[in-house]
C-alpha cells in the first residue's frame, strides 16, 4: 500500500522522483505528490494531485519545481481521508519546515493529534500522516535528527517514512516499522523506495532497512541507527535480477507479460528444486529429523496466496498424510490457535510484507511453532521473521492481480508435499515419481496453452456481457474456483463467486438463470462425473456454462456452451493446468470491457496495513 521514492545527491531530483513513482504506481494510485528543496532559494516546493501519476507529471510540466537535488515523493492508496489534493502526500507541519511521506497506518494518531491541537497546532488534512509531520515540527528546535527521533518513539502502528527539513537542505531521513522500505546506494547519492524496481535503473546496491531502524543520508555519506540513536553497521546487498524484468517488453499490460512468464518460472523452479526424483528444499532450515517429527501443519496467507494455501492442504494431506489447516492470516491470531513445537506454520506471501501474514507469523512464534515462509521477495520482512524461507524466485510481479506468483506458490507447495511424503511414505515411491514426472512436463503444457490463447480470448469476448459469474470446482480444484472468481472480479469488476460444486444445490443454485455464466473446473479427475452432474443441473436452469476440461474430452461439449481445453496431466496437478486458462479468461474479459487491467480500482499490490 502506497509507494515512496526519495533522493539526495548531485542530480536533479524531480525527474528521478517521477520516474520512480511510475514504477511504484501498482502500490497505489489514488493520488500522488512530490516535495523538493529548491537549491537556490532553500525553500520547499510541493506539487500534489488526485488521480494517477500522469496528472502529477502534467502539473509539474505546467508548474516546474525548479532546481532541486533532494526530494521525496509518494503515490497513495487511501486509508485515512478521501483521495484528494489536501490528503495527498507529502504533508507539512504548520511551520512548513518539515515535510513527510508515509506508507502504513499510525494507530495512535488520534491521541497524538488531540495532544498537538491542545498545544495550538492546526491540522488541514484528514490523514494520519499529517500527525507525523506536525509531531516532528513540534519537537524541532534546530536539530532535525533529534526531532525525528523524539517523534518516532511516540508513534505506534506501521510506517515507512521519508522526511525533509527546509533548514537541512542536504539531509534526507528515513525510518521504518512494519512497512517496506529500501535504501539505494549510488556514487555520492542515495535513494529511498518502497520496492526495488523503482530504483533499479539508478543502482543495484541496496540496504534493506530493518524494523526500528532509521537512516540519515547526505551526498557524502549515510548513518544508520536505532530510533534512539545507537549507530548500526548497514549491510549493502546487490540486486541480481535484470532491469527488463520490470518492463512490459512489448506486451500491452504487465499482467499479460507475467502470464507469459509462467512457463519459464516453472522451468526455473523445477530445475532448481528437483534433482532426478528427489526434491531439495534448500532454505527450509529444518533438518530431516525435525521434518519427520512434525505432527500437523498450519498454512496462513491472504487473498490469492490463501487460495494457493488451500490447494496446499489437499496436496500435503494426500501426498504426506499430515493434517493441515488453512487460515486467512487476518483471522488467525484472533481465534487463539492451538500450536506447539511439533506444528509447522507455512506463511505464504508474494511480497513478504503482507501485514496480516506477518502478524500471524508473530503469533505462531509466541505459541512455540516453527515457521517457514513461501515468498518471492528476497530480504523481505516475512523472510527475516521466519525460521526458514522457500523463495519462489518468480521475478518482480507488477500487475496488481497476481498470476505468476500464484503459480509459483502452488508449485512450491507441491515440492513441500513431496518432500514430506518421502518421510511419511503415505504415497508409494512410484506414485511420487509420476507426480514429479508430470511436474517436469508442466512448462511445456503451459506453452501449449499459451499458443492457443486466442481461442480463450474469443470465449471471453462472447461472455463478457454477463453481469455476474459463478465459478465451480471440486476437491483439489475447489480453490481454483475461488481464485478464478477472484481474478475476474479484481480486474473486470464483474461480481463473481467461487463455490465447491457440491455446495451449489445448498443455496447458490437459486442464482442460476440465463443471465449468469458459470465457469466449471472440469479436468479429468476422480470427481469428474460429479462435476458433470452439477453441470447438468445448471443447464436445466438455463445457466451458460464455460468448462475448463482435459484435451480429448469431447463428451463435455454436450454439457457446456464453451470449452477451454488444457493438456492432460496427473490429476493432482490439475490446479496448475486450469490456472492459466482462468487467468487469461479474466484478462480478456477485462480488456474487452476497457478496464485498467494492471491497476484495478481500489486495489494495491502489497497490502502492508491491517
Amino acid at each position: 500500500m502506497c509507494g515512496i521514492i526519495g533522493y539526495v545527491g548531485q542530480r536533479q531530483a524531480a525527474p528521478i522522483l517521477l520516474n520512480g513513482l511510475r514504477k511504484l504506481e501498482y502500490r497505489g494510485y489514488d493520488s500522488s505528490g512530490i516535495g523538493v528543496i529548491d537549491s537556490k532559494r532553500g525553500s520547499i516546493i510541493v506539487r500534489k494531485m488526485p488521480g494517477k501519476i500522469a496528472k502529477l507529471a502534467a502539473l509539474i510540466e505546467r508548474q516546474p519545481v525548479g532546481a532541486a537535488r533532494i526530494g521525496i515523493s509518494h503515490t497513495r492508496w487511501a486509508t485515512h481521508g478521501v483521495p484528494n489534493k489536501v490528503n495527498a502526500h507529502p504533508h507539512w507541519d504548520q511551520s512548513k519546515k518539515i515535510l513527510v511521506v508515509h506508507n502504513g497506518i499510525i494507530e495512535n494518531y488520534e491521541s497524538i493529534k488531540k495532544f498537538l491541537q491542545s498545544e495550538g497546532v492546526r491540522f488541514i488534512s484528514e490523514t494520519d500522516t499529517e500527525v507525523v509531520a506536525q509531531l516532528i515540527g513540534f519537537y524541532y528546535r534546530g536539530d532535525f535528527v533529534s526531532a525525528v527521533q523524539k517523534a518516532l518513539v511516540r508513534l505506534q502502528g506501521t510506517f515507512a517514512l521519508g522526511i525533509l527539513c527546509q533548514d537541512a537542505t542536504e539531509t534526507l531521513i528515513t525510518a521504518r516499522i512494519g512497512s517496506p522500505l529500501i535504501i539505494g546506494v549510488g556514487e555520492g547519492e542515495y535513494f529511498i523506495a518502497s520496492d526495488v524496481p523503482a530504483i533499479l535503473e539508478e543502482t543495484r546496491h541496496i540496504i534493506y532497512l530493518k524494523d526500528g531502524e532509521m537512516a540519515v543520508m547526505k551526498p557524502d555519506g549515510i548513518e544508520v541507527m536505532t530510533f534512539k540513536g545507537k549507530p548500526l553497521a548497514p549491510k549493502v546487498d546487490t540486486v541480481k535480477f535484470n532491469v527488463d524484468a520490470v518492463k512490459k517488453q512489448g506486451f500491452p499490460h504487465y499482467m499479460l507479460k507475467e502470464i507469459h512468464e509462467q512457463p519459464s518460472v516453472l522451468e526455473t523452479m523445477i530445475k532448481s528444486r528437483i534433482k532426478g526424483n528427489r526434491v531439495e528444499l534448500e532454505g527450509v532450515s529444518l533438518t530431516d529429523h525435525q521434518l519427520k517429527k512434525l505432527r500437523n501443519i498450519v498454512i496462513v496467507a491472504c487473498g490469492t496466496a490463501y487460495h494457493a494455501g488451500m490447494i496446499g492442504r489437499y496436496l500435503i494431506e494426500r501426498v504426506a498424510g499430515l493434517p493441515v489447516s488453512v487460515d486467512a492470516a487476518s483471522e488467525f491470531r484472533y481465534r487463539d490457535p492451538i500450536l506447539n513445537s511439533q506444528t509447522l506454520v507455512v506463511a505464504i506471501s508474494q511480497s513478504g510484507e503482507t501485514a496480516d501474514t506477518l502478524a500471524a507469523v508473530r503469533e505462531a512464534h509466541k505459541k512455540g511453532a516453527r515457521v517457514i515462509s513461501i515468498c518471492n521477495v528476497v530480504g523481505s520482512s516475512l523472510a527475516r521473521e521466519s525460521d526458514g524461507v522457500l523463495y519462489t524466485h518468480a521475478g518482480p510481479e507488477i500487475g496488481v492481480a497476481s498470476t505468476k506468483a500464484y503459480v509459483a506458490q502452488i508449485t512450491m507447495l507441491y515440492f513441500l508435499a513431496l518432500k514430506l511424503g518421502s518421510f511419511t511414505g503415505k504415497v508409494p515411491l512410484a506414485e511420487r515419481k509420476r507426480i514429479i514426472s508430470a511436474l517436469k512436463h508442466m512448462p511445456r503444457l503451459y506453452e501449449d496453452i499459451l499458443r492457443h490463447k486466442t481461442a480463450i480470448a474469443k470465449i471471453a469476448k462472447k461472455n463478457s456481457h454477463f453481469g455476474c459469474f459463478l465459478f465451480l470446482g471440486r476437491n483439489i480444484n475447489y480453490p481454483s474456483a475461488l481464485e478464478g472468481a477472484l481474478k475476474l472480479k479484481e480486474i473486470s469488476y464483474i461480481p463473481a463467486e467461487g463455490y465447491a460444486a457440491g455446495e451449489m444445490k445448498h443455496g447458490p443454485i437459486a442464482l442460476i438463470d440465463e443471465y449468469r455464466a458459470v465457469v466449471c473446473m472440469a479436468p479429468q479427475s476422480e470427481t469428474y462425473d460429479k462435476m458433470i452432474s452439477n453441470m447438468q443441473e445448471i443447464r436445466a436452469r438455463k445457466g451458460k456454462i464455460i468448462a475448463i476440461a482435459t484435451e480429448g474430452d469431447l463428451s463435455i461439449r454436450k454439457h457446456a456452451h464453451h470449452v477451454i481445453y488444457v493438456p492432460k496431466t496427473h490429476h493432482l496437478l490439475t490446479p496448475l493446468a486450469v490456472a492459466l486458462p482462468f487467468q487469461l479468461f479474466a484478462y480478456y474479459v477485462a480488456v474487452q470491457l476497457g478496464c485498467d487491467v494492471d491497476q484495478p480500482r481500489n486495489l494495491a499490490k502489497s497490502v502492508t496495513v491491517e
